[in-house]
């Protein structure tokens, strides 16, 4: 498709692009593939584009991402750079390695909002410093499901007052960092067993359960100023019978705009997700969207090329010149993106300064010299904190090398399958020798104690209560050799079984390296239960 199309070439207009063409490149969230930018993406910012999304196959350092921003806004100085980054097991900055941060699950489970503050305004901090000042983050979704796929540990957990504390909480740490926050994904993707990249999930609640469950951590992000709210992919029956949340102007301006309040941007979850793609395609879905009342049309995960970004541009365009999208809520769409993007500029200049540190210290580990903090961050300060530790009996830590069984599903498509998870990265530094094998399926169990051979075991397991191969292969390990170390890296249901257990509450990097500091004996006793 010609990049001209439809650009009628006003005098005053870079690149000959008319007031329609800019405002539907400026209402795009766009990916990208490489390291660098594009040529096609630094011109298409010149010609309007005000939004880029990255990802991990994007990021290599932090140097290689403050000169890709850099790049960015050479060529469009209000650019908002976006990203995927919710600290825990959704990680884009440290896609390769783990996040020094855990996830939402493990703050929740600590129960501190101050502390959450404190470790969102660190992620802040961190983002802003590489020129990231949009973070499609936090999950504010009451994992209402414990069969969820998705969801998970990416939630604060399942009682709605606590998740609705902590999501203001986290919405005001990254935006003192100067990062605008996009709270997701409204309007509640936690009752689901289903994965909205595959499908199109459905929730049957009744409308006093949506409001007291589903929408309270969104009215809460509301009072906090979150900047932006992403849309669910999702059916929610008792709101719309028919359409979507993303697609549904009965969710988005009926009860998100009207009836909530809310002023900021909407943003649309994925477009290129199965449960758009898949049902209404993505040039249909990104119109209807708009249309309903959202703003920005996220899309680049998976389509992350110039011609998808004129497939949506000319696609918006044509609709407006059909009737099918009035003029003024495009117009209405792009001055609100450009309103955003003024916003961060002005925060970024605000947080300069400002430390994001508590008014009261978090006790010995919040002081700025203490040993916690030098040793690793506020991240790994909040890891510790999150563990719950099971002793069922006197507890021998190893001495010598052990081998770890990570029993793996099927990652989820938000989590990804780059990014490292487990004890065993952590274990192999204190107990030089360590060695860690990965088993799935039927046979798990006996593979994983074939290759112990006589080594202590560690087997580190996901979402224990979703999988009943993990059950099996733990009954197998426990009852042959009972004492195995049990660590449950997901959302913890199974009951504790093992002479010692220990829930992170997530698979960060940081939750695996406090995890092994108490299997090898130190730092026994945040949580521990007899």
């Amino acid at each position: 498709m010609s990049p001209t199309t439809f650009a009628t070439g006003s005098p005053g207009s870079p690149s000959g692009q008319d007031a329609l063409t800019r405002d539907a490149l400026t209402v795009l969230q766009p990916g990208f593939t490489g390291t660098t930018a594009p040529d096609w993406l630094l011109r298409r910012l010149g010609e309007g584009l005000a939004s880029v999304g990255l990802f991990g196959r994007n990021i290599v350092s932090p140097g290689q991402l403050a000169a890709l921003t850099a790049q960015l806004r050479a060529e469009h100085e209000d650019v908002l750079v976006a990203i995927d980054e919710e600290g825990g097991d959704v990680t884009r900055l440290e896609v390769r390695t783990g996040s020094s941060f855990p996830g939402n699950h493990a703050l929740g489970a600590v129960d501190d909002t101050d502390l959450t503050r404190q470790v969102a305004f660190a992620l802040g901090r961190r983002l802003a410093e590489c020129g990231v000042n949009f973070n499609w983050a936090p999950s504010a979704d009451v994992n209402a499901n414990p069969s969820n796929p998705v969801i998970g540990v990416r939630s604060f957990g399942a009682d709605p007052d606590l998740v609705a504390r902590h999501t203001a909480a986290y919405v005001g740490g990254l935006q003192t960092a100067g990062v605008a926050a996009c709270t997701k994904h409204f309007p509640g993707h936690g009752d689901t067993a289903v994965d909205s990249h595959l499908s199109l999930p459905r929730i049957d609640a009744d409308r006093s359960l949506v409001d007291t469950r589903d929408l309270a951590p969104f009215r809460a992000a509301i009072a906090a100023g979150s900047r932006a709210m992403m849309s669910a992919h999702i059916l929610v029956p008792v709101l719309d019978p028919d359409l979507p949340a993303t697609l549904s102007r009965s969710v988005l301006t009926g009860l998100l705009r009207d009836e909530l309040g809310y002023d900021g941007l909407i943003v649309t979850d994925g477009m290129e997700m199965r449960a758009i793609a898949g049902t209404y395609g993505i040039e249909h879905g990104s119109v209807l969207a708009l249309a309903a009342g959202a703003d920005a049309i996220c899309v680049g995960g998976g389509l992350a090329d110039e011609e998808t970004v004129l497939r949506l541009r000319d696609a918006l365009v044509t609709a407006v010149r059909t009737g099918e999208l009035p003029e003024e809520r495009l117009a209405d769409a792009a001055n609100r993106v450009r309103a955003l993007a003024r916003w961060t500029r002005e925060a970024a200049a605000e947080a300069e300064g400002v430390d994001g540190t508590s008014p009261e210290p978090l006790g010995r580990t919040s002081r700025a010299g203490g040993t916690d903090r030098v040793d690793g961050g506020i991240g790994l300060v909040a890891a510790r904190r999150a563990l719950t530790t099971t002793f069922a009996g006197p507890y021998d830590p190893p001495t010598q090398s052990v081998y770890v069984a990570a029993f793996t599903p099927v990652a989820n498509i938000a989590v990804g399958d780059e990014t490292p998870w487990g004890v065993g990265a952590e274990l192999a530094r204190l107990l030089p020798g360590t060695e860690t094998g990965t088993f799935a399926g039927d046979s798990a169990g006996a593979s994983a104690l074939a290759v112990a051979g006589t080594r202590r075991i560690v087997a580190v397991v996901r979402d224990e209560h979703r999988h009943p191969w993990m059950t099996a292969a733990l009954d197998i390990l426990l009852t042959t050799r009972p004492d195995t170390i049990v660590v449950e890296m997901g959302v913890p249901q199974s009951p504790p079984r093992a002479v010692l257990h220990i829930a992170t509450h997530g698979a960060a990097r940081v939750c695996g390296r406090a995890a092994a500091e108490v299997i090898a004996g130190g730092r026994q006793r945040r949580n521990t239960l007899s």
